[in-house]
């Protein structure tokens, strides 16, 4: 029966316009068969694929790079997909942490092995505690995700008691989470007897020599004659400020043995006040200028104090002021 005369029939037929429930079962009959035929070459097809598929176990790829993981799960021909990426301090950043399925597990060739890779500790920048008090630098350390380690005390001259004068790790540091951070703090002035050096720096020699004497040391001076500031001036000294010396300890600084006589050169004068609020800052000063980067001041001050300096024009370019670790401020020597 050709195709006009099947249309007719079914559906051309004046008295017959409705498809037949004969009709209806034949093809859905056709059509269930046709399916399940199709399902089982598919399931047959694809079951005889993966087992002629051999079976492998799974290698140990746990702490290796994502190079070796890679080259081991191959060598099984076996597959890799990244699954995630989690920070662990013990297990080294770019290192596999684990894998799903486990190692010695049994699978076939081709089979995906998911890996979660390490991104290391989580790191957190160490804060600058020098000049805060004890009980501030904790909380600050706190808010940092860091421990407040050892404490150790050690008279100060300048530093209120309980000030933070040093610590380790130094500020601005990268460090794991949770790194214990170990601080010095003030225990006030020194008791009578003690003998503790004083930051000469920026002051004249003569300063020096007179305290010297009053206190039964000797100092040794050095000549520094590319120094930014006037000659006779303190630019550097060994040991640092508010270490403890006896008549025993080697002193030296350094003076600057700069030429010309007083007002012959311009100066470039540089003022700097520290904020009211707060504690102690640590200020530093630094001249930037063809020579490279010469400091011209480093120190602890109170608040609401000022710090004036006197840089010579042609030696420096610019000034640059940091306050406890962080540069605040930069002008142009002009």
């Amino acid at each position: 029966m050709g195709f006009k005369e099947f249309y007719q029939r079914h559906f051309s037929s004046s008295d017959e316009k409705i498809i037949s429930p004969g009709f209806v079962l034949r093809v859905g009959g056709v059509g269930l068969a046709l399916f399940f035929l199709t399902y089982f070459l598919f399931s047959w097809t694809m079951e005889t694929v993966i087992h002629n598929r051999k079976e492998v176990i799974v290698p140990d790829i746990s702490g290796k790079s994502a190079v070796t993981a890679l080259q081991a799960l191959s060598e099984n021909n076996l597959a890799m997909k990244i699954g995630g990426y989690e920070f662990n301090e013990k297990v080294p950043i770019g290192t596999v942490l684990r894998q799903i399925p486990d190692a010695g597990t049994t699978v076939r060739e081709g089979k995906i092995i998911r890996v979660v890779f390490s991104q290391g500790g989580e790191s957190v920048f160490t804060p600058n505690l020098i000049g805060l008090p004890l009980r501030n630098a904790e909380l600050l350390l706190r808010q940092r995700q860091l421990v407040l380690g050892e404490v150790s005390e050690s008279y100060s001259l300048k530093a209120d008691k309980g000030t933070v004068l040093s610590q380790d790790p130094k500020p601005e540091l990268s460090v794991s989470k949770n790194t214990m951070v170990q601080v010095a703090v003030s225990a006030g002035l020194p008791p009578a007897g003690i003998i503790m050096m004083p930051d000469f720096r920026q002051k004249k020699s003569d300063e020096a020599q007179q305290w010297a004497t009053q206190s039964g040391v000797s100092i040794t001076l050095t000549e520094d004659a590319n120094s930014l500031f006037p000659g006779g001036t303190i630019i550097d000294q060994d040991p640092v400020p508010d270490t403890v010396v006896s008549p025993d300890t080697k002193i030296t600084l350094t003076v600057s043995s700069r030429k010309g006589a007083a007002g012959s050169e311009r100066e470039f004068r540089v003022h700097y006040e520290v904020s009211q609020s707060g504690s102690q800052r640590h200020i530093r000063v630094v001249a930037l200028g063809k020579s490279g980067e010469r400091e011209i001041f480093n120190g602890l001050r109170d608040p609401g104090s000022k710090i004036d300096l006197s840089v010579p024009f042609g030696d420096a370019e610019k000034i640059r002021i940091f306050v406890n670790g962080i540069l605040v401020e930069e002008r142009p020597v002009k």
